[in-house]
């Protein structure tokens, strides 16, 4: 096991990405709020490059007792990556496709120390 170094926390905004290599292995490393979530960048669907995706929130319509729909609301708490090959969706938290929650993203732990964070490998 080894520790991959990602960047001092101060350089990564809110919602910002890091892709680091090693090797073949590519990470993408996300910030939300003070958390830092990392994950393979390979799409389990067909092989993209999925955290190099637009990041938003997750889209939800809003429908009445009647079943009409009446437009979309973005969900602040649920942010996703968004493959950009393919369109699939991973929540950046659990790494899970909100509709198939057994298709997943592979993740790695991350730590941060003294300011610096960190991928474990």
């Amino acid at each position: 096991m080894s520790e991959l170094f990602v960047a001092k926390a101060e350089e990564l905004a809110d919602r910002e990405r890091r892709i680091v290599v090693e090797g073949a292995l590519e990470i993408g490393v996300f910030r939300l709020g003070d958390e830092f979530f990392a994950w393979e960048n390979i799409c389990p669907h067909a092989g993209g490059p999925v955290c190099q995706g637009r990041i938003m929130n997750r889209v939800n319509e809003v429908l009445d007792s009647e079943k009409r729909s009446h437009g979309y609301e973005f969900v602040e708490q649920d942010v996703h990556i968004v493959c950009p090959w393919h369109g699939y969706e991973f929540n950046i938290r659990s790494g899970a496709h909100p509709g198939e929650p057994k298709t997943q993203l592979r993740g790695f732990t991350v730590a941060v120390r003294d300011g610096a964070v960190y991928v474990i490998i």
